[in-house]
Protein backbone atom coordinates (compact mmCIF):
# COMPACT_ATOMS: atom_id res chain seq x y z
CA UNK A 1 0.00 0.00 0.00
CA UNK A 2 1.34 3.42 -1.15
CA UNK A 3 2.26 5.28 2.38
CA UNK A 4 0.89 8.40 0.62
CA UNK A 5 -2.83 6.61 1.35
CA UNK A 6 -1.65 7.27 4.95
CA UNK A 7 0.28 10.46 5.49
CA UNK A 8 -0.55 13.95 3.61
CA UNK A 9 2.44 15.42 1.83
CA UNK A 10 3.67 17.71 5.07
CA UNK A 11 3.74 13.93 6.70
CA UNK A 12 0.78 14.19 8.47
CA UNK A 13 -1.30 11.47 9.62
CA UNK A 14 -4.32 11.05 7.04
CA UNK A 15 -6.16 7.83 7.16
CA UNK A 16 -4.88 4.66 9.87
CA UNK A 17 -5.30 1.76 8.11
CA UNK A 18 -1.91 -0.46 8.50
CA UNK A 19 0.88 -0.30 11.10
CA UNK A 20 2.77 -1.70 8.04
CA UNK A 21 5.28 0.58 6.74
CA UNK A 22 4.41 3.57 9.03
CA UNK A 23 7.90 5.32 9.53
CA UNK A 24 9.07 4.72 13.14
CA UNK A 25 8.26 8.58 14.40
CA UNK A 26 4.94 8.63 13.22
CA UNK A 27 4.37 5.36 15.47
CA UNK A 28 6.15 7.12 18.61
CA UNK A 29 4.32 10.31 17.49
CA UNK A 30 0.68 8.27 18.10
CA UNK A 31 1.99 6.37 21.33
CA UNK A 32 3.44 9.76 23.11
CA UNK A 33 0.12 11.73 21.67
CA UNK A 34 -2.16 8.77 23.45
CA UNK A 35 -0.49 8.74 26.64
CA UNK A 36 -1.42 12.40 27.33
CA UNK A 37 -5.13 11.31 26.28
CA UNK A 38 -4.59 8.85 29.33
CA UNK A 39 -5.48 11.77 31.59
CA UNK A 40 -8.55 12.20 30.50
CA UNK A 41 -9.82 9.22 31.27
CA UNK A 42 -9.42 9.73 34.86
CA UNK A 43 -10.88 13.34 35.49
CA UNK A 44 -14.31 13.90 36.80
CA UNK A 45 -15.59 15.10 33.24
CA UNK A 46 -14.36 13.09 30.78
CA UNK A 47 -13.96 15.31 27.69
CA UNK A 48 -11.79 17.79 26.12
CA UNK A 49 -13.34 19.71 22.89
CA UNK A 50 -10.22 18.68 20.66
CA UNK A 51 -13.13 17.11 17.97
CA UNK A 52 -15.90 19.52 18.50
CA UNK A 53 -18.12 20.24 15.78
CA UNK A 54 -16.44 17.08 13.91
CA UNK A 55 -19.10 14.27 13.09
CA UNK A 56 -17.69 10.05 13.31
CA UNK A 57 -19.30 7.30 11.87
CA UNK A 58 -18.77 3.91 12.74
CA UNK A 59 -19.58 1.85 10.04
CA UNK A 60 -19.38 -1.91 11.39
CA UNK A 61 -19.70 -4.30 8.39
CA UNK A 62 -19.49 -6.94 10.80
CA UNK A 63 -20.40 -7.23 15.30
CA UNK A 64 -17.52 -6.21 17.89
CA UNK A 65 -18.70 -5.08 20.76
CA UNK A 66 -15.42 -4.16 22.40
CA UNK A 67 -13.87 -2.32 19.69
CA UNK A 68 -16.91 -0.24 18.31
CA UNK A 69 -17.78 0.91 22.20
CA UNK A 70 -14.02 1.68 22.48
CA UNK A 71 -14.34 3.73 19.10
CA UNK A 72 -17.44 5.38 20.42
CA UNK A 73 -16.49 6.22 24.33
CA UNK A 74 -12.83 7.65 22.45
CA UNK A 75 -15.13 9.67 19.72
CA UNK A 76 -17.57 11.52 22.47
CA UNK A 77 -14.38 11.80 24.86
CA UNK A 78 -12.99 14.02 21.89
CA UNK A 79 -16.21 16.13 22.06
CA UNK A 80 -17.16 14.60 18.82
CA UNK A 81 -20.75 13.45 17.22
CA UNK A 82 -21.09 9.64 16.92
CA UNK A 83 -22.77 7.97 14.46
CA UNK A 84 -23.48 3.92 14.91
CA UNK A 85 -24.32 2.01 12.03
CA UNK A 86 -24.93 -1.37 11.91
CA UNK A 87 -24.22 -2.47 8.12
CA UNK A 88 -24.45 -5.80 8.22
CA UNK A 89 -27.81 -5.65 8.56
CA UNK A 90 -28.56 -2.40 6.63
CA UNK A 91 -28.20 -0.69 3.18
CA UNK A 92 -25.73 -3.29 1.65
CA UNK A 93 -27.70 -5.71 2.51
CA UNK A 94 -31.18 -4.23 0.72
CA UNK A 95 -28.71 -3.87 -2.61
CA UNK A 96 -27.75 -0.53 -2.00
CA UNK A 97 -23.93 -0.35 -2.80
CA UNK A 98 -20.92 0.28 -0.45
CA UNK A 99 -20.10 3.79 -2.66
CA UNK A 100 -23.72 4.66 -2.59
CA UNK A 101 -23.31 4.22 1.08
CA UNK A 102 -20.35 6.00 1.74
CA UNK A 103 -21.99 9.00 -1.12
CA UNK A 104 -25.27 9.35 1.33
CA UNK A 105 -23.23 9.83 4.31
CA UNK A 106 -20.90 11.83 2.52
CA UNK A 107 -24.09 14.31 2.15
CA UNK A 108 -24.34 14.05 5.93
CA UNK A 109 -21.29 16.01 6.94
CA UNK A 110 -19.76 13.35 8.09
CA UNK A 111 -15.76 13.84 8.84
CA UNK A 112 -14.69 10.25 9.41
CA UNK A 113 -15.16 6.92 8.32
CA UNK A 114 -14.72 3.92 10.90
CA UNK A 115 -14.78 0.78 9.28
CA UNK A 116 -14.59 -3.11 10.04
CA UNK A 117 -15.32 -5.36 7.71
CA UNK A 118 -14.84 -9.11 6.69
CA UNK A 119 -12.83 -8.85 3.67
CA UNK A 120 -9.39 -7.78 3.60
CA UNK A 121 -8.70 -4.13 1.89
CA UNK A 122 -12.21 -2.67 2.57
CA UNK A 123 -10.89 0.53 4.45
CA UNK A 124 -8.20 0.74 1.52
CA UNK A 125 -10.89 1.16 -0.67
CA UNK A 126 -13.00 3.23 1.41
CA UNK A 127 -10.15 5.79 1.54
CA UNK A 128 -9.18 5.67 -1.84
CA UNK A 129 -12.97 6.84 -3.04
CA UNK A 130 -13.81 9.31 -0.21
CA UNK A 131 -14.07 12.70 -0.55
CA UNK A 132 -10.91 14.91 0.15
CA UNK A 133 -12.02 16.32 3.63
CA UNK A 134 -13.04 13.00 5.36
CA UNK A 135 -10.36 10.79 7.17
CA UNK A 136 -10.68 7.00 7.33
CA UNK A 137 -9.30 4.56 10.36
CA UNK A 138 -9.67 1.07 9.52
CA UNK A 139 -11.00 -1.36 13.07
CA UNK A 140 -10.16 -4.56 11.46
CA UNK A 141 -10.25 -6.01 7.93
CA UNK A 142 -10.62 -9.45 6.97
CA UNK A 143 -7.03 -11.66 7.94
CA UNK A 144 -5.48 -8.14 7.01
CA UNK A 145 -4.68 -5.49 9.54
CA UNK A 146 -6.35 -4.60 12.98
CA UNK A 147 -3.81 -1.34 13.46
CA UNK A 148 -5.41 0.26 16.50
CA UNK A 149 -5.37 -2.55 18.37
CA UNK A 150 -1.42 -3.32 17.55
CA UNK A 151 -0.96 -0.19 19.03
CA UNK A 152 -2.93 -0.22 21.90
CA UNK A 153 -0.77 -3.94 22.97
CA UNK A 154 2.31 -1.68 21.86
CA UNK A 155 1.67 1.30 24.00
CA UNK A 156 0.55 -1.12 27.07
CA UNK A 157 4.04 -2.85 26.42
CA UNK A 158 5.23 0.36 26.88
CA UNK A 159 4.10 1.78 30.04
CA UNK A 160 5.29 -1.35 31.87
CA UNK A 161 8.60 -2.32 29.65
CA UNK A 162 9.27 0.90 27.71
CA UNK A 163 12.95 -0.35 25.77
CA UNK A 164 11.75 -2.19 23.47
CA UNK A 165 14.99 -3.21 22.21
CA UNK A 166 16.07 -5.56 25.23
CA UNK A 167 12.30 -7.23 25.04
CA UNK A 168 11.57 -10.42 23.93
CA UNK A 169 8.03 -10.65 22.55
CA UNK A 170 6.04 -13.98 21.79
CA UNK A 171 2.79 -14.31 19.84
CA UNK A 172 0.73 -17.36 20.30
CA UNK A 173 -1.88 -19.12 18.62
CA UNK A 174 -3.67 -18.97 15.21
CA UNK A 175 -0.94 -17.11 13.49
CA UNK A 176 -2.59 -17.45 10.05
CA UNK A 177 -6.61 -16.36 10.09
CA UNK A 178 -5.24 -13.24 12.35
CA UNK A 179 -5.29 -9.81 11.39
CA UNK A 180 -4.05 -9.08 15.09
CA UNK A 181 -1.08 -10.87 14.98
CA UNK A 182 0.01 -9.36 11.82
CA UNK A 183 -0.64 -6.10 12.79
CA UNK A 184 0.86 -6.61 16.26
CA UNK A 185 4.73 -8.41 14.27
CA UNK A 186 4.41 -4.98 12.46
CA UNK A 187 4.38 -2.38 14.99
CA UNK A 188 6.81 -4.76 17.38
CA UNK A 189 9.13 -4.67 14.01
CA UNK A 190 8.69 -1.15 13.79
CA UNK A 191 9.99 -0.37 17.30
CA UNK A 192 13.05 -2.37 16.63
CA UNK A 193 12.09 -4.90 19.29
CA UNK A 194 15.00 -7.20 20.11
CA UNK A 195 13.10 -10.67 19.43
CA UNK A 196 9.37 -11.26 17.84
CA UNK A 197 8.42 -15.38 18.27
CA UNK A 198 5.36 -16.88 16.88
CA UNK A 199 4.33 -19.90 18.87
CA UNK A 200 1.48 -22.30 17.05
CA UNK A 201 0.80 -25.37 15.21
CA UNK A 202 1.89 -25.52 11.79
CA UNK A 203 -1.59 -25.24 10.84
CA UNK A 204 -1.89 -22.10 11.76
CA UNK A 205 1.32 -20.64 10.78
CA UNK A 206 1.21 -18.64 7.20
CA UNK A 207 3.73 -20.78 4.84
CA UNK A 208 5.93 -17.71 4.65
CA UNK A 209 5.72 -16.56 7.87
CA UNK A 210 9.27 -16.32 8.70
CA UNK A 211 9.29 -13.56 6.04
CA UNK A 212 7.61 -11.73 8.55
CA UNK A 213 10.81 -10.77 10.68
CA UNK A 214 9.80 -13.40 13.09
CA UNK A 215 11.51 -16.26 14.87
CA UNK A 216 8.83 -19.32 14.57
CA UNK A 217 8.37 -21.87 17.24
CA UNK A 218 6.24 -25.50 17.07
CA UNK A 219 6.04 -25.93 20.44
CA UNK A 220 4.96 -23.81 23.60
CA UNK A 221 7.20 -24.41 26.08
CA UNK A 222 10.47 -23.89 24.22
CA UNK A 223 8.89 -20.63 22.67
CA UNK A 224 8.15 -19.27 26.05
CA UNK A 225 11.87 -19.62 27.51
CA UNK A 226 13.24 -16.24 28.55
CA UNK A 227 10.47 -14.25 27.08
CA UNK A 228 9.17 -11.12 28.45
CA UNK A 229 5.57 -10.53 27.01
CA UNK A 230 3.21 -13.21 26.19
CA UNK A 231 0.42 -12.09 23.73
CA UNK A 232 -2.13 -15.00 23.16
CA UNK A 233 -4.54 -14.88 20.37
CA UNK A 234 -8.44 -15.91 20.10
CA UNK A 235 -9.12 -19.46 18.86
CA UNK A 236 -11.84 -19.08 16.72
CA UNK A 237 -14.29 -22.20 16.94
CA UNK A 238 -14.86 -22.29 13.46
CA UNK A 239 -11.12 -23.26 13.33
CA UNK A 240 -11.87 -26.99 14.48
CA UNK A 241 -14.52 -27.39 12.53
CA UNK A 242 -12.62 -26.72 9.66
CA UNK A 243 -10.02 -29.17 10.48
CA UNK A 244 -7.09 -26.70 11.10
CA UNK A 245 -6.96 -28.13 14.91
CA UNK A 246 -8.62 -31.45 16.56
CA UNK A 247 -10.76 -29.89 19.42
CA UNK A 248 -10.30 -27.59 22.03
CA UNK A 249 -8.92 -29.55 24.41
CA UNK A 250 -5.99 -30.64 22.48
CA UNK A 251 -5.70 -26.87 21.75
CA UNK A 252 -5.70 -26.03 25.29
CA UNK A 253 -3.05 -29.38 26.39
CA UNK A 254 -0.66 -28.55 23.91
CA UNK A 255 -1.09 -24.59 23.42
CA UNK A 256 -2.84 -23.43 26.18
CA UNK A 257 -0.92 -20.43 28.78
CA UNK A 258 -1.20 -22.33 32.08
CA UNK A 259 0.45 -20.98 35.71
CA UNK A 260 3.32 -24.10 35.20
CA UNK A 261 3.98 -23.35 31.68
CA UNK A 262 3.91 -19.31 32.32
CA UNK A 263 6.66 -19.56 34.73
CA UNK A 264 8.95 -21.12 31.96
CA UNK A 265 8.89 -17.07 30.72
CA UNK A 266 10.73 -14.34 32.72
CA UNK A 267 9.48 -13.67 36.35
CA UNK A 268 7.69 -10.16 34.99
CA UNK A 269 6.71 -11.41 32.21
CA UNK A 270 3.50 -9.82 31.13
CA UNK A 271 0.43 -11.49 29.66
CA UNK A 272 -1.90 -10.37 26.78
CA UNK A 273 -5.20 -10.99 24.84
CA UNK A 274 -6.91 -9.11 22.61
CA UNK A 275 -10.13 -10.62 23.94
CA UNK A 276 -12.62 -12.23 24.44
CA UNK A 277 -10.91 -14.52 26.35
CA UNK A 278 -11.98 -18.53 25.63
CA UNK A 279 -11.19 -19.34 29.00
CA UNK A 280 -9.59 -22.93 29.63
CA UNK A 281 -9.12 -22.59 25.80
CA UNK A 282 -6.29 -19.90 25.28
CA UNK A 283 -5.34 -19.81 28.70
CA UNK A 284 -6.50 -20.78 32.21
CA UNK A 285 -8.42 -18.51 34.32
CA UNK A 286 -5.65 -18.60 36.74
CA UNK A 287 -3.23 -16.47 34.25
CA UNK A 288 -6.06 -14.69 32.61
CA UNK A 289 -6.90 -12.72 36.48
CA UNK A 290 -3.06 -13.08 37.70
CA UNK A 291 -1.29 -10.01 38.55
CA UNK A 292 1.02 -10.49 35.39
CA UNK A 293 -2.35 -10.15 33.45
CA UNK A 294 -2.36 -6.92 31.86
CA UNK A 295 -5.68 -7.43 29.35
CA UNK A 296 -7.66 -5.20 31.24
CA UNK A 297 -5.27 -2.03 30.90
CA UNK A 298 -5.31 -3.65 26.91
CA UNK A 299 -8.90 -2.30 26.93
CA UNK A 300 -8.48 0.98 28.70
CA UNK A 301 -5.58 2.19 26.72
CA UNK A 302 -7.61 1.18 23.87
CA UNK A 303 -9.38 4.22 24.52
CA UNK A 304 -6.64 6.59 24.69
CA UNK A 305 -4.68 4.83 21.05
CA UNK A 306 -8.27 5.67 19.24
CA UNK A 307 -8.69 9.24 20.64
CA UNK A 308 -4.77 9.55 19.83
CA UNK A 309 -5.50 8.32 16.39
CA UNK A 310 -9.22 10.21 15.52
CA UNK A 311 -7.48 13.26 16.85
CA UNK A 312 -4.69 13.11 14.60
CA UNK A 313 -5.69 12.49 11.46
CA UNK A 314 -8.98 14.77 12.27
CA UNK A 315 -6.38 17.58 13.35
CA UNK A 316 -5.52 19.35 10.19
CA UNK A 317 -8.88 18.17 7.29
CA UNK A 318 -9.64 20.47 4.82
CA UNK A 319 -12.70 22.53 5.05
CA UNK A 320 -15.36 20.35 4.66
CA UNK A 321 -17.59 21.38 1.01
Amino acid sequence: MSLSLQLDASGDLKHFLTVEGLPYEMLVSILDTAESMTGVTVRSIKKVPLLRGKTIANLFFEPSTRTRTTFELAAKRLSADVLNIALDSAATLKGESLLDTLRNLEAMYVDMFVVRHSHSGTAHFIAQHVAPHIRVVNAGDGRHAHPTQALLDVFTIRRHKPDFGSLCVAIVGDILHSRVARSQIHALNILLTGEVRVIAPRTLLPVDVESFGVRVFYDLEDGLRDVDVVIMLRLQHERMQSGHLPSEYEYYHHYGLTRDRLQIAKPDALVMHPGPINRGVEMSSSVADSPQSVILEQVSHGIAIRMAVMSMALARTPTTP
